[in-house]
């Protein structure tokens, strides 16, 4: 029997609630460490270029890491947010947020398909190895393009495959809450990006993470 995607997702809730507890993380086959504060495959803010003021929202935000450095390169007229679906995670997130003594971030329990802010309040959205993740892309790239303002910017760090590779052979080389089955093409991603209003659309391999398929940073602006 097929895995729907409501069990899709709360596998992925659960292998993160472990993970927050320090029961590991998502696997070599993503690309990630075992840092207690990010479980990524990547480094969305060594693209994002934050300036003072703006407004950050990492989906995904685990354990806080980025939200934490966003908060401090916005600085304290500037406010980052995290949104995270897991509990255990959220409550990481804030133990970390605070014994770092920030002030300026905002760790919003929701999913990353339904982004609970208002229309056109974001400046920049970031993401480190997680749109892979969800089971509707497009609801993604749409609620993305829906919180940010006009000029608003996406610096993403995902696992992405080579065009030539079939959804199906992206299953077998890795699993979906390891951040490979549910990965998009470097053409899906950039065809799903220009259909929800992006502009400026780049998808650039960085390092190899299994056999055709790669860590990426995606960069968009919103029309």
């Amino acid at each position: 029997m097929a895995t729907t995607s409501i069990e899709l997702r709360e596998q992925v809730r659960e292998h993160y609630a472990k993970a927050a507890a320090g029961a590991g993380c998502c696997g070599d086959e993503c690309g990630c460490g075992g840092e207690t504060l990010s479980l990524g495959c990547g480094n969305p803010l060594a693209v994002a270029d934050l300036n003072e003021g703006e407004t950050v929202l990492d989906l995904g935000s685990g354990g806080g890491l980025e939200v934490i450095q966003s908060a401090k390169r916005v600085g304290p007229t500037g406010q980052a947010y995290g949104l995270d679906m897991t509990d255990e995670m959220l409550q990481l997130a804030r133990r970390n947020a605070a014994a770092a003594g920030i002030a300026n971030a905002m760790f919003l329990k929701g999913l990353i398909e339904e982004i609970p802010l208002p229309d056109d309040s974001v400046d920049v959205v970031i993401s480190n190895c997680v749109i892979n993740l969800s089971t509707d892309k497009p609801a993604v790239l749409r609620e993305i393009a829906r919180v940010l303002r006009p000029g608003g910017r996406i610096g993403i760090s995902d696992i992405v495959a080579e065009d030539q590779l079939a959804p199906e052979a992206r299953a077998e080389r890795g699993s979906y809450v390891g951040c490979i089955a549910g990965a998009l093409s470097k053409s899906e991603y950039e065809d799903g990006l220009r259909s929800a209003g992006f502009a400026d659309v780049s998808v650039e391999f960085t390092h190899p993470v299994a056999e055709e398929m790669h860590s990426a940073i995606v960069k968009a602006v919103k029309a």
